[in-house]
């Protein structure tokens, strides 16, 4: 070999060790989604032991980076995974309910989070609920994710098989499914309130696994994990029943816990603890279901509406050395926010093509302002704006008190400030206390011009409809 061939040689090399650096200089990014755990279940937020259950794991997690008290979520399940994968409302996406049955979830145009790591070359794996379509087109391995194992829908259909005169030949028994990107997802089990059971403990160990394949490789990843716990029927894990001594749910609280503890204790292991940022959340406020009530704490509501026990929901972040331990912040922060805010970190444009409704909250994290980059949202719950909060104030537009009932449109804006009012039981528009919050009168102007600019932005970019075939294609 002569020298200029061996000075290529060399040269080539360096290049792919500089290349292979500069990928696992990349953090890595865990998101563990809680599904319908309620702003008070874990000790950090003033549960645990008061639940029947002490929560240390993420007790000591809230402690090692920044916990939001005032993170906002949608009202319904869809709604929710679809403005963490798109920083987008769902009323833009054509994702604003859950439906049984129909065609549903987000159009292949749409943008993820996933893709957008994965063009930045993330190896991305999904593992637990998608709940964002499950038909050709709109499984997570068509949306931007390596890998995935879990279920297309909800926790609910776990108990299909086991209902009263349940009829395979019309609706055929609920899978976990498994699948690579491209891929046709192949039933792996049939899901019923026994493998509901044991789903979580799955997840769990494939999350490790594939975090140790990607340390190995030396390539940076991206771990979404939707975990199917405290959703209905909520059944521990049968290592787990009877361990807290306070029945079932706090036993369920219980391997909660645990199982965030084993994700922990599996990024400590594989050393890449400090180019590491992990999310802690949930996507959903509490149950409100018989023998499966949660809890929102300090809040009033369930899921479905929109109080404020509904949209505020857990959310713990770390960066180890970046982001200030102990830190605590009651800035709104919103779940469409995820997807700009790790936008930078991750070296990925926020797409410019269409409404992107997040905000970039990474200075607030690393404790650069002590203020969010927004000021409020509006609250949609299916088709309709029921509320809309704004600073420490809430807009109700219609009386929505349980998932159960039917909504009834106020005939004035019900307004509650949440600093005085924060279970929304006292407001203008009567009943006690009414005359005390005559002074909150100027929020009403103040939050209808930002009303109508969001309904304006929905003029300028139609809304995909719930329902919208492949292929879809924005008009021009």
């Amino acid at each position: 070999m002569n020298f200029t061939s061996l000075r290529m040689v060399v040269l080539f090399c360096s290049l792919i060790w500089t290349m292979s650096l500069q990928a696992q200089q990349k953090p890595n990014v865990v998101i563990i989604v809680m599904d319908n755990l309620g702003w008070g279940e874990i000790g950090a937020y003033g549960g645990g032991m008061l639940r029947g259950a002490e929560t240390p794991r993420l007790d000591a997690f809230a402690k090692e980076g920044m916990q939001l008290l005032n993170f906002n979520v949608e009202p319904q399940c869809t709604p929710s995974r679809s403005a963490l994968m798109t920083g987008r409302h769902p009323i833009r996406s054509g994702t604003t309910k859950v439906v049984w049955g129909l065609p549903y979830g987000l159009v292949g145009w749409e943008k993820t989070i996933a893709e957008l790591f994965s063009e930045q070359g993330y190896a991305t794996a999904m593992f637990g609920k998608w709940h964002l379509g499950d038909m050709k087109g709109r499984f997570p391995t068509d949306q931007g994710f390596d890998e995935w194992y879990g279920i297309a829908n909800t926790t609910d259909e776990s108990q299909y098989t086991s209902q009263t005169d349940f009829d395979s030949k019309v609706v055929a028994p609920p899978q976990i499914q498994q699948a690579k990107k491209g891929e046709i997802p192949k039933n792996i089990k049939e899901y019923n309130v026994d493998t509901r059971k044991t789903i979580d403990a799955e997840l769990t160990d494939k999350s490790i696994a594939f975090m140790q394949k990607q340390v190995k490789n030396n390539k940076p990843f991206f771990l979404y994990l939707p975990y199917t716990q405290m959703h209905l029927p909520t059944l521990p894990h049968p290592d787990f029943l009877g361990k807290s001594g306070q029945g079932e749910w706090a036993d369920v609280l219980t391997e909660v816990d645990f199982r965030a503890g084993q994700i922990f204790d599996a990024i400590d292991d594989l050393k890449v603890k400090e180019n590491t940022i992990v999310i802690w959340m949930s996507e959903n406020g509490p149950e409100e279901a018989p023998s499966w009530f949660g809890t929102a704490g300090y809040w009033r509501g369930f899921y479905f509406t929109a109080l404020e026990g509904s949209l505020r929901t857990p959310f713990l972040i770390r960066w180890p050395n970046r982001i200030p331990k102990g830190s605590v912040t009651n800035e709104i922060v919103h779940i469409t926010d995820v997807l700009p805010t790790l936008a930078e970190i991750a070296g990925y444009n926020v797409p410019m093509d269409r409404k992107i409704d997040g905000v970039n909250q990474m200075p607030l994290f690393l404790g650069e302002t002590d203020k969010s980059d927004r000021e409020g949202f509006p609250v949609y719950n299916g088709d309709e704006m029921f509320a809309y909060k704004w600073r420490n104030f809430k807009i109700h537009y219609y009386e929505h008190e349980s998932m159960f009932d039917k909504p009834v449109k106020h005939n004035f804006p019900r307004i509650h400030d949440l600093l005085r009012d924060p279970k929304e039981l006292y407001g203008i528009s009567g009943g006690n206390g009414a005359t005390g919050a005559q002074n909150l009168t100027w929020i009403l102007p103040a939050v209808t011009k930002r009303v109508i600019k969001f309904q304006q932005s929905l003029n300028e970019e139609p809304p995909i409809l719930l329902g919208t075939p492949e292929p879809y294609s924005p008009k021009k």
